[in-house]
């Protein structure tokens, strides 16, 4: 509570607004809507959005839900504008990562607001940007804003794992849809709220390379009342302990050393001299131990590789014959994924565990922030947050904005939602965000919106 209080003592309280009201009710609607691979609907989410710009007087033919297959749907909405300029695109996806009642003391697919937070499944990853670019869209049609050129919302499946049938699928079936000049994606950058206090807004400029591993140990088993040492589990388990103790080296690029100069003078204190630290000397073991330790900074400093799912034996009076184990790494987008599994089977040290790609790494060509872009970022963030620095940031996480810049379309990741560094809970047990900072951003995004477009 006291965490809370020092933020609303910071961030002014304001009467909520009507456009506010419609963000928070669009919100609830799509975290009570379950779009998880397994068996939610991402087609029941794009047709309740494709029904709210109906009601708002969008032409049929400017909406489109695309579903390749059933509970995928994805979609594509168009406010005209009055210039031949090319699109902007606004990216978002509806999907979101498994979420078990068991775990959470509260059903994840609830909308609940409590103690200043909005709870459920996807409020942080990302149905809340979601439901501000539905709310901005929905405002402009009803202000009869017209842009200079057009506006695209895409809001697709597909993001968070399974078959391809979001951005993928679209750029290959409906590029006309979507092609743009550039891309702006909310699932990427945001605002950073560190000890209670907004300290920046994060631009993405660069963000990580997606690769799973799969570990297996085979064994010819047995009856369990002859244990043998040569044991499937135990090579497995083994291997997993020394990958565990396993610290890839730093490796500093231009964006990450460009957020650490930035951020050495934003923070203060312990942190603000490792920053500065880690920059004069990246083999610094004390400077390093320490960033390590706070999981932001470790995952901005150098390739991860952790252990996310594990299977072993049939029966428990039998020795196993199989034992296997996931591996999600997030590589640096300098950082070759040859070489990472190269480390991995070194680390492991055990020639019975074999090693294998689960998915073919996509690296992302880095191309900088266009300044006219970064410029109205700024100019947004300065005009509700006075002074408060635009960063440019790697996303730790892979998004949809990597398919679109290997499809030719600059994109760039922002949000206008700000989260505590030190209380991420995006993929995990009772996700949540702010009530103020999405108000917020509903303000916000409307004002970036419409300046690009203007």
């Amino acid at each position: 509570m006291r965490f809370l209080a020092a933020v609303l003592a910071i961030l002014p309280l304001c009467a909520q607004s009507p456009d506010q009201k419609l963000a928070r009710e669009i919100f609830q609607q799509l975290i009570e809507i379950n779009t998880t691979d397994s068996s939610g609907d991402n087609t029941s989410a794009a047709e309740a959005m494709a029904a709210r710009f109906r009601a708002a007087g969008f032409a049929e033919s400017d909406i489109h839900v695309l579903a390749p297959v059933a509970r995928k749907g994805n979609l594509v909405v168009r406010l005209h504008g009055t210039g031949a300029a090319r699109p902007i695109l606004f990216l978002g996806h509806l999907d979101v990562v498994e979420a078990r009642r068991a775990d959470w003391p509260f059903d994840p697919f609830v909308f609940l607001q409590q103690d200043g937070y909005f709870y459920g499944r996807g409020t942080s990853d990302m149905k809340g940007d979601d439901a501000v670019f539905v709310a901005t869209f929905l405002r402009m049609k009803r202000e009869k804003f017209q842009p200079a050129r057009d506006l695209i919302l895409a809001l697709t499946s597909d993001e968070e794992g399974g078959p391809a049938n979001g951005v993928d699928w679209l750029l290959r079936q409906h590029r006309d849809l979507i092609d743009a000049q550039f891309c702006v994606n909310a699932d990427g950058g945001g605002g950073h709220i560190k000890n209670g206090k907004p300290i920046f807004m994060a631009m993405q400029a660069a963000e990580k390379v997606y690769l799973s591993f799969k570990l297996e140990v085979t064994n010819t088993g047995g009856h369990s009342s002859l244990p043998t040492k040569d044991n499937a589990i135990y090579h497995l388990a083994d291997g997993l302990s020394r990958l565990a103790k396993f610290d890839f080296p730093v490796h500093l690029f231009d964006v990450t050393r460009a957020a650490f100069e930035r951020g050495a003078n934003l923070y203060g204190g312990q942190l603000g001299e490792d920053l500065k630290t880690i920059l004069r000397n990246p083999d610094d073991a004390a400077a390093i131990a320490r960033l390590t330790a706070i999981p932001l900074y470790n995952a901005q400093m150098r390739t991860t590789c952790v252990a996310t799912m594990l299977s072993a034996g049939h029966a428990e009076n039998a020795l196993p014959q199989l034992a296997t184990a996931t591996i999600n790494c997030r590589l640096l987008p300098v950082d070759k994924p040859e070489d990472i599994k190269r480390t991995i089977e070194q680390v492991l040290a055990d020639p019975k565990i074999t090693v294998t790609e689960m998915n073919q790494p996509a690296s992302t060509p880095y191309t900088p922030i266009d300044p006219k872009v970064m410029a109205a970022v700024t100019a947004s963030t300065n005009k509700f947050w006075p002074g408060l620095p635009v960063v440019p940031a790697m996303e730790t996480g892979a998004t949809d904005g990597s398919r679109m810049i290997r499809a030719g379309i600059p994109t760039y990741g922002v949000s206008g939602i700000f989260g505590d560094e030190d209380d991420v809970r995006a993929h995990g047990r009772s996700e949540r965000i702010l009530v103020k900072s999405f108000d917020d951003a509903v303000d916000f995004i409307y004002d970036l919106i419409t300046r690009l477009a203007k």
